[in-house]
């Protein structure tokens, strides 16, 4: 076996696991019980995807493929603060109906004790 082949193997090899881990990061996206666990899986699909055109420029020996996994990178940092902001956001929001809902029924027990 040629260093050529052994090295294609091995980039083929790594392109396969790198797959099958995006999409169990991908599934457990989908089935996450928690908003957390949603962010954390697009995050680390966003970053395998990012190692996988990595791999593509060494396996191809083309330049600008590494070009286009940082502009990814930047897309998927950017995306990753969005969904984080939202998700804060909808925490506050529930948290304030919360305690709204709290001072209501207080207020409202009073007035049942008179």
């Amino acid at each position: 076996m040629s260093i050529d082949k052994a090295y294609q193997v091995f980039f083929v090899g790594s392109l396969a696991v790198l797959t099958i881990l995006a999409v169990l990061c991908l599934i457990r996206c989908i089935i996450g019980p928690r908003i957390s666990d949603r962010i954390m899986s697009v995050n680390m699909v966003s970053t395998l995807t990012i190692i996988m055109v990595g791999v593509f420029t060494v396996y191809l020996g083309e330049a600008y493929l590494a070009d286009v996994a940082l502009v990814y990178a930047i897309l998927s940092f950017l995306a990753v603060i969005v969904l984080c902001k939202v998700y804060t956001g909808i925490y506050r929001e529930r948290k304030h109906v919360e305690r709204h809902q709290e001072e209501m029924q207080t207020v409202f027990d009073g007035r049942e004790g008179q």
